[in-house]
């Protein structure tokens, strides 16, 4: 195999979630011209660390023909997927149109990958069933990401004065159902602080609140970052967060996890790693985690980072 693309939408976690198929396509074809199909913000993640040399657009305006029934083609996209002999989409397409118009490009090899997760099996074994079929030896590795010389020296820049180890949180995600109730956050700090609070502009209401429970306190907040640098900062922190696509970013790149888990399934979309301890809520409702339970487990966590180093 001399090129390859692997053409993946979906949410931050569901990125993360590909990186073990991602990986077994790297260490199987270590020279090939490995290109990402996605979007840029997310899969930046993967360009030029370790995993992809080049990332291109999904929401590039002519790729909306390849989604319409004997649509005409527009010949450089045609040309493009051509290019590559192997083609892999996670891409939903129930009706098959997208791949048909792909194989209309006259396409050397193309495999589809689940476009949905059932809950049947962990999510990030789905993602690599299409890669095992080709014969593909993968293991159990868990999703890991790479950060690069600048995204380690932004963080470290980042977090400089700091009082280490440095404990990060992330007090949202995708839906209220899947997040602990703020005033627990707020209610959470114990003798060994919070140091970085992660945010973007769909947690400002969480942001907000621990800004006026915390007054007294210095936290940092990581509002907006790229993911590469993002990475970087959580690289060697203790991380709490929830069922969520920073917390997938966070056990990447290697951070020590508490993650809480409410009404989803971690047996499918928990990160995996040694890095992670999992804490359920009953009945998963997580309003019934009780904070010291919660503390007990970020205490642990430094405990374990403490002997580590």
């Amino acid at each position: 195999m001399k090129r390859i693309l692997v053409i993946r939408g979906g949410a931050i976690g569901d990125f993360i979630l590909t990186l073990p198929a991602l990986k077994a396509l790297r260490n199987t074809f270590p020279d090939a011209s490995l290109e990402i199909l996605g979007y840029k913000h997310i899969a930046a993640i993967a360009e030029n660390r370790f995993y992809a040399q080049a990332v291109r657009s999904i929401e590039y305006g002519p790729l909306s023909t390849f989604f319409a029934k004997n649509s005409e083609l527009p010949p450089d996209l045609a040309t493009y997927f051509a290019s590559f002999d192997l083609i892999v989409s996670y891409l939903y397409d129930p009706d098959g149109i997208f791949e048909t118009n792909l194989r209309r490009c006259g396409i050397k090899k193309l495999i589809s990958g689940p476009g949905k997760i059932d809950e049947r099996s962990h999510a990030s074994q789905q993602l690599l069933s299409p890669i095992t079929e080709l014969g593909i030896s993968s293991g159990e590795t868990p999703p890991k990401i790479y950060p690069s010389a600048e995204d380690r020296q932004f963080a470290q820049s980042f977090l400089r004065e700091l009082p280490h180890p440095v404990v990060t949180i992330h007090p949202g995600s995708g839906s209220k159902k899947k997040n602990w109730p703020i005033e627990k956050w707020i209610a959470l700090p114990s003798e060994s602080g919070i140091s970085v609070v992660v945010s973007g502009e769909a947690d400002d209401p969480e942001r907000a609140r621990i800004v006026s429970g915390w007054k007294d306190r210095n936290v940092r907040f990581a509002r907006n970052l790229s993911l590469p640098h993002l990475a970087a900062v959580l690289e060697n922190t203790v991380f709490i967060g929830h069922d969520s696509g920073i917390s997938h970013l966070a056990a990447a790149a290697g951070a020590e996890c508490i993650l809480l888990f409410g009404p989803t399934d971690p047996a499918v979309w928990a990160p995996k790693g040694r890095n992670v301890n999992l804490l359920r809520s009953p009945n998963g409702d997580l309003r019934q985690l009780d904070v010291d339970l919660v503390r007990d487990a970020l205490d642990q966590a430094l405990m374990r980072i403490g002997i580590n180093t």
